[in-house]
C-alpha cells in the first residue's frame, strides 16, 4: 500500500522538530527522544519513520488502551482505515493486514513474536515508546535490541521518553563508533509553582499538622486564590477514605475517590464535567496510568506503595515509601496540562533534595523467573551477562532460578548452565506467568485442563468481582452465591459457569447489565473470556486435548498446587496465623471466605505484604499433595530411630517440610533403608544385646537365659559378674554380616547359615567365673511380713534411684504393709548397712568405732533382726560395746548410699509399677493415705447388740493373692466410738483401751460441782487457781482420771468382744469409780491450795534461775487437763512437789550458792533423759518420759527441800542409773 501525503499537526511541538529528528534517524541506529506528554512525539515519529522510506515499523505501549488509541490516532492522521496502513497488536486482538507499515502493540506482544522471529526481520524500525517506565518487558527488550542491532545493521531503534533517564538509554545503546544522539522535545504544558508545606515544622508559632489536616489546609490555601480541580496523591485506598471523610466539611467541594480496585462507572466519575471544585483522590495510578483532565493543582504527600519481591522469602511486598524525585516531577507536571498550576508538596525541599533521583525499575524489584525463561528458551546464555538496561542483582537471578527450579523448569540452578527441560519448553510457550503455566501441565496430566484452564486465566487477570465503598456489604452478598466451601478457586470456577450461563441466555447489552447489578467488572470478564480462548487455542497447539470432565476437586487443587508450592501455610497456636516457607507468617485476607473458619493448611494464589503478609485467594489443602508433587524439594529429617519389637525392625520419626512448612510432624518409617550402619547397630544392640525381639531361635533362648542368670546374680550380689553389653555386641557384631539390619534381614541369612554352623551364635556357657554365688537365705526372692509375702528385686545400678533392694507392693495391700522391719534390709546387706552407718557419724566419734566393719558385725550378732527399729538397737548395742553414749541422731542416715536404703513400688492390679518412693508413708499418702472414717459412720455411745456388737478377734481375708489379718477394734470419735479394723494386735488393743474408757465415761455419771459445797471457805477459794478453761471440766476429770486408773489395774481389757463382758465389766468398775473420785478431788483441792502461793514465791523472785525454773516446774505439773493425765499415785505427791518448791524460793537467797548447784543436777539429770530418749525405741519413750519426769520430781525434793522427805531412796546416781536400765 503506497504511503499517503503525511501531515504534521503544527500545534504539536514535536513537529517542529522533524526535520532535526528525521536527519538523526537517517544518520544513527539508534536515536533517543525525550519529551514531556503532549508533545506529540508518540504519533509523529511513525509518521516521521514512513516519510524517511521505513515501511515496516514496530511502536510499542506499555498498555493495551493505549496501543489502539494511539493506532486509532494515526491511522485517523493518515486518513486512512486502520488496520491498513496502521494497526495495532495486542493480546485478544489484532487489527492488521498485509499492507500494515505501522504495527501499534504492546511491549509483551513483541515479545512473543520474538520467539518466532528471533532477528525480528520483519521489521526495519522499531520505537520503543514511554521506555522511561521500565517495566521488565521494556527492559528486557531494550537488552535484546543491543544485542540484535550489531545483527541487524538495516534495523532502526527509536527509544522515547519522558525527560526521564535519557542519558542513561543513550548510554547504554551507545558504541565506540556511534555514540547515540538524545533529542529533547517540549510539551504543550504550563509553568508549574512548586510550594512545600512539610507537616512538620521550625515554627514554634505554627503546630505540626498530621497528613489530613495538612490536605485540608493545602486545599484551603490552593481555592482561597482561584478555584480549579485538585489531584491529591495518596498511598493507599485506607488514606483515600480517611482523607475524602476528613473533607466532606467542604460542602461545596465535589470528592471522588481513584484507585485501580474502583468498578469503570466509579472511575468514570473524573471524566465528567467539574465546577472546579472537584477534589480527586488517587493513588499513584493518576501519576502515569491514567491522565485525569483538568486538574489546576496538585497536593502530593510524598509517599506511595511501591511493590517489590522479595527473593528471600519470594513474598510480595506493597511498602509505603517516599517516591523518587522523577516520581515527584511527573505528579508536578499532572496540573500543567491546561493553564499555569500549583504543586504543594507536604514535605520539605530538603526531603526532595535527599530522595532517589528515579523510581526503581521493576527489573531490581520483581520476580524475574518470566524473564529467564524467556532468555533460556530464546537461548541468550547466562542472564548475569546478558546487556540488562541496568542489570539485575544476583540474588535476584538466583531467586528466579529457584522458582524455575520449583517449577521443574531448569535442570540446574546455575544460569550459565541451566537449560529448560520438557516442562520448562512448554512453560516458554504458555503466554503467562510461568506458576500458572505451571499449573496447566499439571492439569493436562491430572485430567482437569478444562477447568483449570478456567482458573489459571481468572489469577492471571485482576478479580471480576467489585466492591464498592459504599455497597460493600450488597456486593458481598451478590458473590456469596458463586462460593465453595474451602476454596476460593473452586468459586472463581462456579462463577465461570454463572457467567457462561447468563451469556448464553441474555443479549451482549442485558449481559453487561446483568454483571453491573451483580457486582462484576464487565470489561475484566471479557478480558477472561479471551484470555480462557486464548490459553485454550495455545494448549491445543501443544497438542494436549481439553475435554469436558467432572469437577475434581482433589485433582484440580493439586495440578494448582504444583505452581503455588512456595503459597502454602500451616495454621499454627491458637490464633489465625499461618506459618509460611522460608520462615514468613500471614493471615487470610480479611474478605477471604475462608477467613472465618481457617483451614490447618492452605495454599494462596498470591502473598502480599501490605499492613501485614496476607493471603489471597486460598484454598484449604492435604499436605501429603505437597510430598507427592514436589518430593525432590521436600526435606526429609529423622529423628529418634529407635528398634520396634513388634515390627521386627529399626523405626524413626520421619518429618517431612517444604522450605520450613511441616508438612508431616512425626511419620514412624522403616530406618533400614535410610541408614543402613546405624539400624544395623540398634538392632545388634536392642534385638539381640537386651533383648528386645520376639523370636524363637534356639540361639537367642540359649543366650537369653545365660545373660538374665548372670544379671540376676550381679543384682543380688552386687559384683560384676556377667559379660558386659559391648562384649555381647562384639560378639554379634563379628559374626552377623553387614546387610543384616532388621529381623526379616536376619532371618533371611540366619536360615541358610544355620545349616553351616548352628552353634555360630550361641555365647560360651561357662562365661565369667561362676563362683561366689550368694546364699539364697542372704538374698530373698520375698520379704514376709506376718502371712504376706512381698517380692523383693534387686537391681544393681550405683547412681540410679532403684539401686539396691526394691520391696514390690500390690496396691491394695499398701494400707496393710508395717513399715516396721524395712530399715533392716536383707541378711546379705546387714553388716554393709550397719558399717555405713557407724562411717557416717562424726569424726570424733567415729574414731573410737575403728575399723566399723568389726563393730558393725559385733553388734549385729547381739540383735534380733527386725524387732526394733534398726538404727536406736545399733546405737545401744554400740554404747554397750564401747561403753560411749550414743543416740540415732549422732548418724548421719540421710548420707547412705542409695543401696543401703529400702526401695518401695507399688504395682496395680497388672502388676504395672505406677508409683516408687524410699518413703512408704509417702507412697500411703499417695495411693491410699490413711482416711478418716466416712462421716455417715455411726458413732455408738454405748456398747449394746444392735450397734457395736460382738468384735470378731480377727478377720482373714485375701488381697491381691495375700493372705491378709485385720483386727476389728474401737476408735474414739469425739464423746464416742466407730468400729474400725487395724493392722496389727497391739493397735488393736490400744484401741479397745481407749474405746472402753470412753464407753465407760458415758455409762459412769462423773463428779459435778456439788460436791464443791462441803468445802471450808479456805479450800473453796483455792479452787480459784484452777488451770482449766471450762472448770465443769475438772470436775468430770475426776472421774475420768478414776476410770482410767481402774482400767490400768484390769489385766484384760483387751480382751473385751461383746456388749455382755463390757456391760459386766462396768457394773464392777461403776461402784469402784464412784467412791474413788472424791479422793482425786481431793489431792485436786490440796495441790491447787498451794498453787497459789506458789505464784507469789515465783513472782518474788521473778527473774532469777530458780524462779524460771520453778515456774517451768509448775507447767508441768498443773496444767488445763493435768488430772487425767495424772495417775492417782502421783496425783496425792503433786502438793508436796509444790510445797518444795515454794521452801525452794523462800530459802533464797540465803540458798543461792545450793540452789544453784541443785540447778546444775537437775540439767545433768535432764540432759542424761534426753540423751536415752532418743536411744530407746519410739514405742518406749513414753513410758521412758513418765519414769523420768516422776523420779526428777521425787530428786527436786531432795536438792531443794530435803525437811519435806521423798517417797523413796533418790539422788542422781540412782535416777541416771534407772535410765540406763530401762528397756
Amino acid at each position: 500500500m503506497a504511503v499517503p501525503v503525511l501531515s504534521f499537526p503544527p500545534e504539536l511541538p514535536v513537529s517542529a522538530c522533524r526535520d532535526e529528528i528525521a536527519q538523526a534517524i537517517s544518520a544513527h541506529q539508534v536515536v533517543v527522544i525525550a519529551g514531556e506528554t503532549g508533545s506529540g512525539k508518540t504519533t509523529q515519529l511513525p509518521k516521521i519513520c514512513l516519510q524517511l522510506g521505513r515501511d515496516s515499523i514496530a511502536h510499542t505501549q506499555p498498555r493495551r488502551l493505549a496501543a489502539t488509541s494511539v493506532a486509532r490516532r494515526i491511522a485517523d492522521e493518515t486518513r486512512t482505515e486502520l488496520g491498513d496502513l496502521v494497526g495495532y497488536s495486542v493480546r485478544f486482538s489484532d487489527k492488521t493486514s498485509k499492507a500494515t507499515k505501522v504495527k501499534v502493540m504492546t511491549d509483551g506482544i513483541l515479545l512473543r513474536e520474538i520467539t518466532s522471529d528471533p532477528q525480528l526481520r520483519r521489521y526495519d524500525t522499531i520505537i520503543i515508546d514511554e521506555a522511561h517506565e521500565r517495566s521488565l518487558n521494556i527492559d528486557f527488550l531494550l537488552g535484546y535490541l543491543k544485542r540484535l542491532l550489531p545483527r541487524r545493521p538495516d534495523l532502526k531503534v527509536i527509544i522515547t521518553s519522558a525527560t526521564i533517564e535519557q542519558d542513561r538509554f543513550a548510554r547504554h545503546f551507545a558504541t565506540a563508533d556511534d555514540q547515540v544522539p538524545m533529542l529533547e522535545v517540549s510539551g504543550r504544558t504550563y509553568p508549574v509553582q512548586i510550594r512545600y508545606r512539610p507537616l512538620e515544622t521550625d515554627d514554634p508559632e505554627q503546630a505540626d499538622l498530621d497528613q489530613i489536616a495538612a490536605i485540608d489546609a493545602a486545599v484551603g490555601e490552593l481555592w482561597s486564590a482561584q478555584r480549579g480541580d485538585i489531584l491529591v496523591f495518596l498511598p493507599t485506598e485506607r488514606d483515600i477514605r480517611e482523607t475524602a471523610d476528613a473533607l466532606k466539611h467542604r460542602r461545596d467541594a465535589q470528592i471522588v475517590p481513584l484507585y485501580a480496585r474502583l468498578s469503570v462507572a466509579e472511575q468514570q466519575k473524573i471524566f465528567t464535567p467539574s465546577n472546579g471544585r472537584r477534589i480527586v483522590l488517587s493513588t499513584n495510578v493518576a501519576e502515569t496510568s491514567l491522565t485525569v483532565p483538568g486538574i489546576r493543582y496538585v497536593i502530593d504527600t510524598g509517599t506511595a506503595r511501591i511493590s517489590r519481591y522479595s527473593s528471600r522469602t519470594k513474598v510480595t511486598r506493597l511498602p509505603i515509601e517516599k517516591v523518587s524525585q522523577a516520581s515527584a516531577r511527573q505528579r508536578a507536571g499532572r496540573c500543567g496540562r491546561v493553564a499555569p498550576g500549583i504543586c504543594i508538596r507536604l514535605y520539605s525541599e530538603d526531603d526532595f533534595d535527599t530522595r532517589p533521583e528515579y523510581t526503581d525499575p521493576e527489573i531490581l524489584r520483581a520476580n524475574l523467573a518470566a524473564v529467564i525463561l524467556s532468555m533460556l528458551s530464546l537461548r541468550l546464555g547466562d542472564v548475569a551477562d546478558f546487556p540488562f538496561v541496568q542489570p539485575p542483582s544476583p540474588r535476584a537471578i538466583n531467586g528466579g532460578m529457584a522458582l524455575l527450579s520449583e517449577l521443574g523448569a531448569v535442570t540446574e540452578l546455575d544460569s550459565a548452565q541451566a537449560q529448560l527441560t520438557k516442562v520448562g519448553r512448554d512453560l516458554a510457550r504458555l503466554p503467562i506467568d510461568p506458576r500458572l503455566a505451571r499449573m496447566l501441565i499439571a492439569a493436562h496430566e491430572n485430567g482437569c485442563l478444562d477447568h483449570v484452564l478456567v482458573i489459571a486465566a481468572a489469577l492471571a487477570l485482576p478479580d471480576v468481582r467489585e466492591f464498592p465503598a459504599d455497597r460493600r456489604e450488597a456486593a458481598q452478598a451478590a458473590h456469596r452465591q458463586y462460593a465453595v466451601a474451602g476454596s476460593e478457586f473452586l468459586s472463581r470456577l462456579r462463577l465461570w459457569e454463572h457467567l457462561q450461563e447468563q451469556r448464553e441466555a441474555l443479549s451482549g447489552n442485558q449481559f453487561r447489565r446483568q454483571c453491573e447489578r451483580g457486582f462484576l467488572h464487565y470489561l475484566r470478564i471479557r478480558e477472561w473470556f479471551d484470555l480462557h480462548r486464548q490459553l485454550r487455542r495455545t494448549v491445543r497447539e501443544l497438542g494436549w486435548e481439553v475435554p469436558r470432565t467432572q469437577v475434581d476437586a482433589a485433582a484440580i487443587h493439586r495440578s494448582l498446587l504444583t505452581g503455588l508450592l512456595t503459597n502454602i501455610g500451616v495454621k499454627f497456636g491458637d490464633g489465625r496465623d499461618y506459618l509460611g516457607t522460608r520462615g514468613t507468617k500471614f493471615t487470610l485476607f480479611p474478605g477471604s471466605q475462608l477467613a472465618g473458619k481457617p483451614p490447618a493448611f492452605v495454599m494462596a494464589a498470591e502473598l502480599m505484604e501490605t499492613s501485614r503478609l496476607f493471603a489471597h485467594t486460598v484454598a484449604s489443602i492435604d499436605p501429603e499433595w505437597v510430598e507427592q508433587i514436589a518430593p525432590q524439594l521436600v526435606t526429609r529429617t529423622y529423628s529418634e530411630p529407635a528398634w520396634s519389637s513388634r515390627r521386627g525392625a529399626v523405626m524413626a520419626d520421619e518429618k517431612v517440610s517444604l522450605y520450613g512448612v511441616p508438612l508431616v510432624a512425626a511419620r514412624r518409617v522403616n530406618y533400614g533403608r535410610i541408614d543402613p550402619a546405624e539400624s544395623r547397630a540398634i538392632f545388634l544392640q536392642a534385638a539381640l544385646v537386651e533383648g528386645r525381639w520376639r523370636t524363637r531361635h534356639e540361639f537367642y533362648a540359649h543366650n537369653q537365659r545365660l545373660l538374665s542368670e548372670a544379671e540376676d546374680l550381679e543384682h543380688r550380689s552386687r559384683r560384676v559378674v556377667r559379660r558386659s553389653d559391648a562384649d555381647v555386641y562384639d560378639f554379634y557384631d563379628a559374626r552377623i554380616p553387614a546387610n543384616v539390619v532388621s529381623a526379616r534381614h536376619f532371618d533371611s541369612w540366619w536360615k541358610k547359615e544355620s545349616r553351616k554352623n548352628p552353634r555360630l551364635l550361641h555365647l560360651d556357657e561357662a562365661g565369667p567365673a561362676a563362683t561366689g554365688v550368694p546364699a539364697a537365705a542372704d538374698y530373698p526372692a520375698a520379704w514376709q511380713q506376718g502371712q504376706t509375702r512381698l517380692e523383693l528385686r534387686y537391681h544393681f545400678a550405683p547412681g540410679e534411684p532403684d539401686d539396691g533392694v526394691t520391696v514390690v507392693i500390690p496396691q491394695p495391700l499398701l494400707a496393710h504393709v508395717q513399715a516396721a522391719g524395712f530399715d533392716w534390709l536383707v541378711p546379705g546387706l546387714r553388716v554393709e548397712l550397719a558399717t555405713a552407718v557407724i562411717r557416717s557419724l562424726p569424726k570424733g566419734l567415729r574414731k573410737s568405732l575403728s575399723p566399723a566393719s568389726q563393730y558393725a558385725e559385733l553388734a549385729l550378732s547381739a540383735l534380733q533382726a527386725r524387732s526394733e527399729p534398726f538404727v536406736p538397737a545399733l546405737a545401744r548395742e554400740l554404747g554397750v560395746i564401747t561403753g560411749i553414749s550414743l543416740s540415732p541422731a549422732d548418724f548421719r542416715i540421710d548420707t547412705l548410699p542409695t543401696h543401703l536404703r529400702m526401695h518401695y513400688a507399688v504395682a496395680d492390679e497388672q502388676g504395672v509399677i505406677i508409683g516408687t518412693s524410699d518413703d512408704l508413708d509417702e507412697l500411703r499418702r499417695q495411693f491410699t493415705a490413711r482416711r478418716p472414717a466416712p462421716p455417715t459412720a455411726p458413732v455408738y455411745r454405748a456398747w449394746s447388740d444392735d450397734g457395736i456388737g460382738v468384735l470378731a478377734d480377727r478377720l482373714d481375708t485375701v488381697v491381691s493373692g495375700q493372705p491378709v489379718v485385720t483386727y476389728p477394734t474401737l476408735e474414739p470419735a469425739g464423746d464416742g466410738v466407730r468400729v474400725t479394723a487395724v493392722t496389727s494386735p497391739a493397735a488393736r488393743d490400744a484401741g479397745l483401751h481407749a474405746g472402753v474408757q470412753i464407753l465407760l465415761e458415758q455409762t459412769i455419771t462423773p463428779l459435778t460441782k456439788k460436791i464443791a459445797n462441803g468445802l471450808p471457805p479456805a479450800q473453796r477459794l483455792s479452787l480459784s487457781q484452777c488451770p482449766y478453761a471450762d472448770p465443769a471440766r475438772m470436775f468430770a476429770d475426776c472421774t475420768r482420771r478414776a476410770i482410767a486408773d481402774a482400767l490400768g489395774a484390769e489385766s484384760d481389757v483387751a480382751a473385751l468382744r461383746t456388749p455382755q463382758e463390757f456391760n459386766a465389766l462396768a457394773q464392777r468398775l461403776s461402784p469402784q469409780v464412784r467412791a474413788a473420785a472424791p479422793e482425786y478431788f481431793t489431792h485436786t483441792v490440796s495441790v491447787l491450795a498451794e498453787v497459789f502461793e506458789l505464784r507469789r514465791a515465783i513472782d518474788a523472785h521473778s527473774g532469777s534461775a530458780a524462779a524460771d525454773d520453778v515456774a517451768e516446774q509448775l507447767a508441768h505439773l498443773v496444767f488445763d487437763g493435768f488430772i487425767a493425765e495424772t495417775p492417782l499415785s502421783h496425783l496425792r505427791h503433786v502438793p508436796r512437789y509444790l510445797t518444795a518448791a515454794r521452801v525452794r524460793l523462800e530459802a533464797l537467797p540465803g540458798s543461792a550458792a545450793r540452789d544453784g548447784a541443785g540447778l546444775d543436777t537437775v540439767d545433768r539429770v535432764i540432759a542424761h533423759w534426753n540423751q536415752r530418749l532418743a536411744q530407746v525405741p519410739e514405742s518406749r519413750q513414753e513410758p521412758l518420759n513418765d519414769l523420768a519426769h516422776w523420779m526428777l520430781e521425787e530428786l527436786r525434793v531432795s536438792l531443794f527441800a530435803q525437811q519435806l522427805g521423798t517417797a523413796g531412796p533418790v539422788s542422781e546416781k540412782r535416777l541416771i542409773k534407772a535410765l540406763d536400765s530401762f528397756r
